[in-house]
């Protein structure tokens, strides 16, 4: 089940709030043998988070299938970009040899002892996980907040988190984006799929600036370029990844991206950008990079525009 973006955070009794954290989306199964780790788009993530799924066989229930967020910390705050020391590692001594400590944030259960619990209501959900797992080490419950949403979004900001989930405490899980999940966001995030690639100036190596874009109906939309946030082993990795996507053509279908000192690529590659504002054009204002993204296909990246929720019209 995935989120809606929103425009304006609210506080209603019949809603819970969450914090939104930084890290990769994560289904656990266990049905009485391994755990298996799943991110949204069906891809293992087993061997990537072995520490997640060795706490997860200790639990005393053998039979569940729950939702949540795998995430990495720096300085108290969940950290996408700390994250991307782990992500594609499908080796656990690797994994483990990072020293990057993960943690599994789960926020929902739908399946438990052979039932299918998804047309439960959120709140009786939450209390089934209560009851069904216990949160140490690796493994930790997403808390909530009743009623008051607009003070959890307010201290959200203030201590730097992304943001605030709002969820219907009354709705069913369902296997798709709802407005019964409403994101808002403290920081602009948006994930963009890379099509090409500048020289680079200078002492700098690998890459100038990434040309990113999103698709709409089909056709992949220039949203600009993206001159920072790299170090030099991104530059030097991700560089070598892009020349191996090269190709002749442009892949973006509309806008105007630049054609001096520019290279084309495959638009198969979707990373994370920060930013300030769109432009009115369409352009990404300050944007700077996060990290790769493996776990959306470049087909599924949009553009992602707030919902009007705010009144009674968030009742949709």
């Amino acid at each position: 089940m995935l989120a809606t973006l929103a425009d304006h955070p609210f506080s209603d009794p019949e809603w819970v709030f969450e914090r939104k954290l930084d890290g990769v989306r994560c289904l656990a199964f266990r049905d009485r043998g391994d755990v298996r780790l799943m991110s949204r788009n069906r891809k293992p993530l087993t061997d990537t988070y072995p520490e997640v799924a060795a706490a997860l066989e200790r639990q005393r229930r053998p039979r569940f299938v729950v939702d949540g967020e795998i995430v990495a910390f720096r300085d108290g705050v969940s950290s996408f970009e700390r994250l991307q020391g782990r992500l594609g590692l499908t080796d656990p001594a690797r994994a483990r040899a990072t020293s990057i400590p993960v943690f599994y944030y789960v926020f929902d259960v739908i399946w438990l002892d052979g039932y299918d619990v998804t047309r439960l209501e959120l709140r009786d959900r939450k209390r089934l996980l209560r009851s069904a797992l216990t949160f140490q080490g690796a493994v930790r419950y997403s808390s909530h907040r009743d009623r008051a949403g607009e003070e959890a979004y307010r201290e959200a900001c203030a201590r730097g988190l992304e943001g605030v989930v709002a969820k219907r405490a009354a709705s069913s899980y369902v296997h798709r984006r709802s407005t019964d999940w409403l994101k808002f966001k403290c920081v602009a995030e948006q994930e963009l799929v890379i099509g090409g690639w500048t020289d680079p100036e200078g002492a700098r190596t690998g890459f100038g600036a990434l040309l990113v874009g999103y698709y709409d109906n089909g056709a992949l939309v220039y949203a600009g370029k993206v001159g920072t946030g790299y170090d030099q082993a991104t530059l030097r990795q991700l560089g070598a990844k892009l020349r191996r996507l090269s190709r002749a053509r442009s892949p973006f279908d509309r806008g105007d991206p630049p054609s001096r000192g520019t290279h084309w690529a495959q638009p198969v590659l979707v990373a994370q950008f920060g930013f300030t504002e769109w432009t009115r054009d369409g352009r990404l204002r300050h944007p700077r990079y996060l990290g790769l993204r493996d776990d959306k296909p470049a087909l599924a990246v949009v553009r992602e525009r707030p919902r009007v929720v705010s009144g009674r019209s968030r009742r949709v």
